[in-house]
């Protein structure tokens, strides 16, 4: 109505008026998005306890996954090696180098070294023939030909090696005596392979080599045999003197007869005498020898009786 004014709102009506109007649409470019639509995106507490639930049970099955026994393995042999493929503690196979995959369960490999190894075995006290004791030293060249044998058939190789290489020590230097012990030390090699081989090959190796490396003689053989060869060498450097003295007596008879033969060698002799001193720039006095014979002229004069008996 005209003339009336307008009178203003109480609470009641301001909240009545806000409730009742229509839902605020804002609008942007691309995007229209009305408080209604708000309400509904948003999550309610059963979809967060689903979420929840969904999430604790995703965990307890990877754990107990894990837990579950592997089916694949992969095992890497590198060279040089031997694999001993085992499941369930049972022998399955020897692995070459290189890489392998195996299914099942209960898998497990053991790497064999297969490359040449040597051994030494410590100074052995060994009696010869003649019951003089030795100390030897030996080195043993040896390599894994069966990987399986010498992992199943032995409980340790190692000890079965060591050991071979120590009887067959004792049986080679008990047939020796001291003083052939060491001029033929070298020769003792083949003989103690033959013994050793046939032995360890038994367990799965093979030896290449058995050499002596030391020989040891008690303090009083050593003085011994020092002396014995001292002994030797000055009777050999004796019987060189001897030899050498007994040539040049031959050779001085020689010339003594030569010389009573032909007595103007000694001119000829003290001649050459002279000439290697005046060569050397020395000054030589010599004295007539008392065996000199005087040279004799080519042309001789005639004597009184030849001169008569021509007449």
């Amino acid at each position: 109505m005209a003339g009336v004014q307008a009178q203003p709102e109480d609470g009641s009506a301001r909240t009545l008026t806000r409730f009742s109007r229509r839902p605020t649409v804002v609008s942007r470019p691309g995007l229209s998005i009305s408080n209604n639509q708000r309400k509904e995106t948003s999550m309610n507490p059963e979809t967060i306890i689903l979420i929840t639930i969904a999430f604790v049970a995703f965990l307890f099955l990877v754990r107990a996954l894990s837990k579950l026994p592997k089916l694949r393995y992969e095992f890497t042999v590198p060279e040089g090696f031997a694999g001993l493929l085992y499941q369930y503690g049972k022998f399955v196979e020897v692995l070459v180098p290189g890489r392998h995959i195996r299914w099942g369960r209960n898998f497990t490999v053991e790497l064999s070294d297969t490359r040449k190894a040597t051994l030494a075995v410590a100074s052995q006290d060994v009696l010869t023939v003649d019951n003089i004791g030795v100390k030897l030293t030996l080195v043993v060249t040896y390599q894994v030909a069966d990987p399986v044998k010498a992992a199943h058939d032995t409980q340790s190789w190692h000890t079965d090696l060591y050991t071979a290489a120590q009887l067959a020590l004792r049986g080679v230097v008990g047939a020796v005596a001291a003083e052939a012990l060491l001029t033929q030390r070298l020769d003792l090699a083949p003989q103690l392979l033959t013994r050793v081989q046939p032995v360890v090959a038994k367990v799965g190796l093979a030896v290449h080599a058995v050499e002596v490396k030391d020989v040891m003689l008690p303090a009083d053989l050593k003085r011994a045999f020092a002396d014995t060869l001292k002994a030797k060498q000055e009777g050999m450097a004796a019987l060189e003197r001897a030899r050498g003295e007994s040539a040049a007596l031959r050779n001085l008879a020689n010339a003594a007869r030569v010389l009573d033969g032909n007595p103007a060698l000694m001119n000829l002799r003290v001649l050459q005498s002279l000439a290697g001193a005046q060569a050397a720039g020395s000054t030589l006095v010599l004295g007539m020898p008392a065996g000199f014979v005087p040279l004799k002229n080519t042309k001789t004069a005639p004597t009184p009786e030849a001169g008569e008996a021509q007449n």
